[in-house]
C-alpha cells in the first residue's frame, strides 16, 4: 500500500447544508445497537454524537434493561430495550444507517443482533468496539461481513483502535503500532471494508480508495467514549449522505478529520488537553460542522 495523502475532507461538509423544505426524512433514520449491562454510556455517547450532528432519528437499541427507558436529559433519543427478535426489529424500524458495537458485551443477545445486522442488505454498516472482537473470535461473523461487502461494497466500515485491530489480525498492539500501513493493508484485505485505523495520526482505506492519513488530533482524545463518539459522528454523516451525495467512504473521513479537529479546536481553547471529555468534543463537532456548512 502506497504511503498516506493528507486527508482534506472537511471541504465536503457544505453538502450537508439543508434546503428550506427538508424534513426528518432526508437527514436518515440511524439505528444504533449495543449498551450492554454496565456499559450503557458507549451507546448513549454514540447516540448524542449522531443527534448533535444531524441525523433525523436516532434509535437506540439497548441491551441493558435498566437503562432502556426514555431519557429526561436527552429526550430526542429513543432509547428501547432490544428485542429477543432481531431481524423482526430490524425489519419493523427499517433503519437507513445501522452502527453496532458500542457496548454491545458478547452475549447471545449481542451475536444474534450482530448477525442480523451483517445479514442486513443494502444499508450503511459502521462496526465498532464489541462487534470487532466477535467478529474477531469468530470466523463464521467474518465470512458474513465479507459476504456482504461482496453484494454491496463500500456499504460497511470498521473502525477499530490498535488493540482491536491486533485481535483481528491475531497479532499484538505493538507489532500494529510499530508498522500501521502494513496494518492497515491487512485489515482491508481480511474483511474487504472500509477502515479507520484509529491512533495518532489516524488512517483510513478500503479496496477502492487508496489510504489518507488525519493529521488532526490530540493527547486529549486518550479517554473512554471518543471512539463511540466518532462512531455515531460517522454514522450521522453517513445517514444524512444517503441523500445528499455523500458516500460511507467519504462521510467516515469527514467524521475522523471533524473528530480530531473539534478535540484540536477545544485544546486551543484551552479545554484540556487533560481532562478533555467526549461530551465536549460532541458540541464542538456541531459548532464546527455548521460553520462549514
Amino acid at each position: 500500500m502506497a504511503a498516506p495523502t493528507k486527508l482534506h475532507a472537511l471541504e465536503l461538509i457544505h453538502r450537508l447544508k439543508r434546503e428550506h423544505s427538508e424534513h426528518k426524512g432526508k437527514a436518515g433514520k440511524v439505528l444504533l445497537i449495543g449498551g450492554a449491562p454496565g456499559m450503557s454510556g458507549a451507546l448513549l455517547l454514540a447516540g448524542s454524537a449522531a443527534l448533535h450532528l444531524g441525523a433525523g432519528w436516532t434509535i437506540l437499541e439497548m441491551l441493558d434493561p435498566t437503562t432502556a427507558h426514555a431519557l429526561s436529559e436527552q429526550a430526542e433519543l429513543m432509547v428501547r430495550l432490544a428485542s429477543f427478535d432481531a431481524q423482526e426489529q430490524l425489519e419493523a424500524t427499517t433503519p437507513d444507517l445501522i452502527a453496532i458495537g458500542p457496548g454491545l458485551g458478547f452475549s447471545a443477545l449481542a451475536r444474534d443482533w450482530l448477525v442480523t445486522a451483517l445479514r442486513y442488505p443494502k444499508v450503511p454498516l459502521v462496526i465498532d468496539a464489541d462487534a470487532l472482537s466477535l467478529i474477531a473470535d469468530t470466523p463464521e461473523y467474518l465470512a458474513l461481513l465479507k459476504h456482504r461487502n461482496q453484494v454491496f461494497p463500500g456499504m460497511s466500515v470498521l473502525t477499530p483502535h490498535p488493540g482491536e485491530a491486533a485481535h483481528l489480525l491475531n497479532t499484538d498492539t505493538a507489532s500494529i503500532q510499530e508498522d500501521r500501513m502494513t496494518a492497515l493493508s491487512n485489515l482491508v484485505n481480511l474483511t474487504n471494508s472500509i477502515i479507520v485505523l484509529k491512533g495518532q495520526h489516524t488512517l483510513i482505506a478500503s479496496t477502492t480508495y487508496e489510504s489518507v492519513q488525519c493529521d488532526q488530533g490530540n493527547p486529549g482524545m486518550a479517554v473512554g467514549g471518543m471512539g463511540d463518539v466518532l462512531t455515531g459522528s460517522i454514522a450521522a454523516i453517513a445517514a444524512q449522505g444517503i441523500r445528499h451525495n455523500i458516500s460511507l467512504w467519504e462521510a467516515s473521513c469527514i467524521g475522523v478529520q471533524l473528530h480530531a479537529s473539534a478535540a484540536d479546536s477545544l485544546v486551543a481553547q484551552q479545554v484540556g488537553p487533560i481532562g478533555l471529555t467526549p461530551t465536549e468534543v460532541i458540541l464542538e463537532m456541531r459548532s464546527l460542522l455548521n460553520k462549514l456548512l
